[in-house]
This record gives structure tokens, C-alpha cells and sequence, in this order.
């Protein structure tokens, strides 16, 4: 039986691992809602991102309610970066957007996108970015009770320490401040890309069973291998239905469950740090 925390975390000094592994891109398609409660209600997954400017968020929150005791963060977004599949702005906000209103691919421009292509490189405005943050709080609170933090999708808030100011102070005002460096948060190490699924499964349970007391952080993308996903790519990253569909298969597996039950791993969630 998978030990689950539902109240306090547990003292270091217990010898107790406490595992905080979070799915990102809930309400992003239809693959990635089931992915994210399937790896809830059939895995070890304990927190999941919400992405309130998608076409699946509607679902995201009917799924959502339906499983109450699952920890939700608000997954703030200022990126669209997948080539077919767009995303907007809840709000009336020029500097943030492209010729055609979507949200610009990335924060920080590449060898693939340049500066004219990335948030970072545009004359985006601190006031058009806490209205739309603000904005997608309020819509994930209003229909999500159980929501319990904030996190920016692809670290926009390091883009600018003004950004950074604002999203911490927003989550501060609105009751949804969880600072985890304050518990000394370790990041967990996963698996390589080039692995076999097997493999990566292997590699993950030997990551599981080196933790030593404390509390580790795991962050990943649930989804499932479909036509859907197949569609969902950009230029430098082409395979994201076979990698999401993985750490679904992962986040699911018997092998990383017993592991986790043979080393006595508490599963927590952000709300367990409050």
C-alpha cells in the first residue's frame, strides 16, 4: 500500500522520503487530461499544472472535480509553443502576443526561434502581464477548489526579475504562496531521452531506491501516443507523443509502485507544505 500524505510533511529527522512528483499541462489536450488522472488515480502522481488558455480546459475541470483530493496549481502561461496547437490571451494584451494574437512559441529566443519569435525579445509590458496572469488565476480558482499554488509554464517568471516579483507577489495576494526551496526541495533525477521504455523504467526505480531521507521534487509531462499528440510538436522537438506517453507508462508502472512501497516513500503534494 502506497504511503499518501495528506496532512503535515514529516520531519527529515524521521528518516522519512517524501516524494512530490507533478504533472504538467493538464487542460492542454484531451491525451494529456487522461494521462494526468490516470497517473493520479493509477500511479504516484500527487500534484498537477493546470493550463487555463486551452481548448481542454472545460474537461480539465469537469475531471478535476471529480477527483477532489487531487493537488491542483495554477500552470500561469505566456507561451504557445507547439506549431499547430495555439493559444491566447484571456485578456486584451498586445505586447505579448504575435502577428496573428497567439502568444509568441518561446520566452527565450534559440537557434530555431529568434528574437522576434520569443516573449523575452518583445516589448511586452509589465501591466498586460499581471492583467493576464491575474485573469487565469481567477478562472482556475472560480471552477477549481482544490486549487493550492502557482507555477509558470516554461519559467517565464525568470525571464525578468519584474516577472519573477509579480508572480510571487500574485501568489502571495491570492493565497497560493508555496515557496518548496523553503523545505529544501531536491530535484529527483529521471531517465535519458534515448532510453527504451523498459529502460527508463529501470533507471527510474534505481533513482527511487538511491534517495535518502528528505524531500524531492519530480516534474514531468503525462499524455498518451494518439493521433492527437502526434500533431502536438515544434521545430527541435518532434517525438512528444512517444516521450509523454512514457512517463505516462512510467508514472503508472508496477515496477516504480512496488518500489516506492518497498522503500516506504510518502507521496506528497504541494498542499502537504503549506
Amino acid at each position: 500500500m502506497l504511503l499518501v500524505s495528506s496532512l503535515s510533511i514529516q520531519s527529515q529527522e524521521s528518516n522519512t522520503v517524501n516524494l512530490l512528483i507533478r504533472a504538467d499541462d493538464i487542460g492542454s489536450s484531451h491525451a494529456a487530461n487522461r494521462a494526468c488522472i490516470d497517473s493520479y488515480t493509477n500511479g504516484i502522481v500527487r500534484s498537477v499544472e493546470v493550463m487555463v488558455n486551452c481548448s481542454w480546459f472545460p474537461e480539465a475541470v469537469k475531471m478535476l472535480k471529480e477527483h477532489p483530493g487531487y493537488d491542483v496549481g495554477v500552470h500561469l502561461m505566456l507561451t504557445s509553443e507547439w506549431d499547430y496547437v495555439k493559444w491566447r490571451p484571456l485578456t486584451q494584451a498586445p505586447s505579448l502576443v504575435d502577428e496573428n494574437g497567439y502568444f509568441f512559441p518561446m520566452v527565450w529566443p534559440n537557434d530555431n526561434y529568434p528574437p522576434e519569435r520569443s516573449l523575452r525579445g518583445a516589448n511586452w509590458k509589465i501591466e498586460e502581464i499581471e492583467q493576464e496572469l491575474r485573469a487565469q488565476i481567477e478562472l482556475a480558482i472560480r471552477h477549481i477548489p482544490q486549487v493550492s499554488h502557482l507555477s509558470t509554464h516554461m519559467g517565464f517568471s525568470s525571464m525578468d526579475p519584474a516577472v519573477g516579483e509579480l508572480v510571487d507577489n500574485l501568489a502571495r495576494e491570492y493565497n497560493l504562496h508555496i515557496d518548496l526551496q523553503d523545505h529544501d526541495m531536491k530535484r529527483m533525477p529521471g531517465w535519458k531521452r534515448e532510453q527504451s521504455l523498459e529502460e527508463k523504467i529501470d533507471t527510474f526505480v534505481e533513482n527511487l531506491k538511491n534517495l535518502t531521507p528528505g524531500n524531492y521534487l519530480f516534474v514531468e509531462h503525462p499524455a498518451y501516443d494518439e493521433p492527437e499528440m502526434r500533431a502536438t510538436f515544434h521545430t527541435g522537438y518532434d517525438m512528444v507523443a512517444q516521450e509523454r506517453d512514457h512517463v505516462t507508462r512510467i508514472f503508472t508502472s508496477p515496477k516504480v509502485l512496488q518500489a516506492i512501497e518497498d522503500k516506504g516513500i510518502v507521496l506528497v503534494g504541494y498542499d502537504d507544505f503549506r
